[in-house]
C-alpha cells in the first residue's frame, strides 16, 4: 500500500470516514459506558461501524479506540488492557479495510494538563507509547491523532509516533470561533501555529476535526495553508453546527449539503475529507461521489 502522504502529493483527494460514537450509541453503548471495552466485548457491532465506511467509499478508515490511553482507560478500571483493547481496536478496522484502505488509528488526548502539574510529560509520552505501539501491532499503518488543543501534549503523541513506530502521523485539532471571528483551540492556539508546531515535531499529515461543520472549515484549511503551503492537510468536519431539538443534540446538514461544502474545504487547500460527529455513512458517501471526478 503506498503512503497517504505520497496519494496526496500525487494529487488524488482521499476521503476519511465519519462518525464513530453515535454509531456506537444507535447500537447500544449506554452513557458512561467503555467505548474501547466494546472491541472484545461486541466486535462485530464495531466492525460494521468500519465496514459501513468501507462500503461508502471512504479510502481511510478509523478504529474505534480514541480515548484508548490509560488514563481515560483508568476511569473504567481499565488502564492495564489499553494493550489489549488497541491492539483489537486496529485489527478490526484492518479486517474491514483490507489491505486496499488505510487504517488510520484514533488516539485522542489523555484528559490531563501539563501546565496543572498532576502528571509528568514523561508519564504523557508512555502513555501514548503504549497505545501506538498496541495500534500498529493491530495492523494499523496510519495514525489520527485528534481532537487535540495543546501544544505540549499533542507534540508528545506525535514525537512517540515517530520514535516507536512506523506509523503515518496524523494530527488534528479542534477550533472554535473567538468573539473576534478567528479561530482558536481551548488553549489559545491558532490553525496556523499548529500547523507550524506539528509539523516540526515531526507529524506528516495536519489539520482540523469536529467543533466545526464544512463552512467554517474552510476558513480553518485556507489559514493552515497559508502557514503550511505544501504539507498535506485534512478536514474531519461535523455535519454542521449541532442544535438541540426537544432534547436531543442534532446535526442538521445533509449528505448533500455536506458534500458541497466539501468541494470549498478542497479548494481551500484540504488533500483529505471526512466526517466527525453527527456524519454517517450516507455523508461519507456523497463527499466521495463529489470530489471523485466521473
Amino acid at each position: 500500500m503506498r503512503r497517504i502522504c505520497d496519494e496526496v502529493q500525487g494529487g488524488r483527494v482521499l476521503v476519511s470516514d465519519g462518525a464513530w460514537g453515535t454509531f456506537l450509541q444507535r447500537r447500544g453503548l449506554a452513557p458512561g459506558e467503555c467505548p474501547e471495552l466494546w472491541c472484545v466485548e461486541h466486535p462485530a457491532v464495531v466492525r460494521e461501524v468500519a465496514e459501513s465506511y468501507v462500503a461508502a467509499g471512504a479510502d481511510m478508515i478509523e478504529s474505534n479506540s480514541f480515548g484508548g490511553n490509560r488514563f481515560k482507560l483508568e476511569h473504567f478500571g481499565l488502564a492495564q488492557r489499553a494493550g489489549e483493547l488497541n491492539e483489537a481496536a486496529a485489527r478490526i478496522s484492518r479486517a474491514a479495510a483490507g489491505d486496499a484502505r488505510h487504517v488510520i488509528a484514533s488516539v485522542g488526548p489523555t484528559g490531563r494538563i501539563l501546565f496543572m502539574g498532576d502528571v509528568t510529560a514523561a508519564e504523557i509520552y508512555a502513555a501514548f507509547k503504549e497505545q501506538l505501539a498496541a495500534l500498529e501491532r493491530g495492523g494499523a499503518d496510519a495514525c489520527c491523532i485528534e481532537t487535540f488543543a495543546a501544544l505540549d501534549e499533542a507534540t508528545l503523541a506525535v514525537k512517540a509516533a515517530r520514535e516507536n513506530t512506523r506509523l503515518e502521523v496524523i494530527c488534528t485539532f479542534t477550533f472554535e470561533r473567538t468573539v473576534r471571528g478567528d479561530y482558536r483551540t481551548m488553549m489559545g492556539v491558532a490553525p496556523g501555529e499548529m500547523a507550524r508546531a506539528m509539523l516540526a515535531a515531526g507529524a506528516d499529515i495536519v489539520g482540523a476535526n469536529c467543533g466545526n461543520g464544512m463552512p467554517q472549515m474552510v476558513e480553518i484549511v485556507r489559514e493552515m495553508r497559508q502557514a503550511a503551503p505544501r504539507a498535506p492537510l485534512l478536514a474531519h468536519a461535523n455535519a454542521g453546527q449541532p442544535r438541540i431539538v426537544r432534547g436531543r443534540t442534532v446535526f442538521p446538514e445533509t449528505p448533500e449539503e455536506m458534500a458541497a461544502n466539501a468541494l470549498r474545504v478542497v479548494a481551500a487547500g484540504a488533500n483529505i475529507v471526512g466526517g466527525c460527529c453527527g456524519t454517517t455513512p450516507d455523508h461519507i458517501r456523497a463527499i466521495a461521489r463529489a470530489v471523485r471526478p466521473q
